[in-house]
């Protein structure tokens, strides 16, 4: 895992959303194992309570379990990953709506950029 840190959120958030990001596009998949704390740490360049928070603050979420002695895993709910997927796929369309918006484009030339762009890419 790498990451460039920027100063505009916490680090702990940061690394949660690489954690999420990698949960939605399948590069991480229910039941595999977390870096260890220490490992993840070293990797990353961070302080190792930071990773701890990342690790609880995914527990609290439902987005990952810890087995005592074993690690962290992430979650093998599907609805949760489901719904996580979902939540960020509609974080990005309204980002992407309200930044066309604020451009001055109206609903009918968003969905006509859209349509188009979609069509070149097939």
């Amino acid at each position: 895992m790498s990451i460039t840190f920027d100063d505009k959120s916490p680090i702990y958030v940061q690394v949660m959303n690489m954690i999420k990001k990698r949960m939605v596009s399948k590069e991480l998949k229910g039941g595999d194992k977390l870096p260890s704390v220490r490992d993840l740490s070293a990797e990353l360049k961070v302080n190792p309570n930071t990773i701890q928070r990342v690790y609880k603050e995914l527990e609290r979420e439902g987005l990952a379990f810890t087995q005592r002695g074993m690690g962290t895993f992430i979650t093998e709910d599907e609805n949760v990953i489901h719904n996580l997927r979902r939540d960020t796929a509609k974080g990005i369309m309204n980002s992407f709506i309200e930044g066309m918006k604020h451009l001055g484009f109206n609903n009918a030339e968003i969905i006509n950029m859209i349509e188009k762009k979609l069509k070149e890419e097939n």
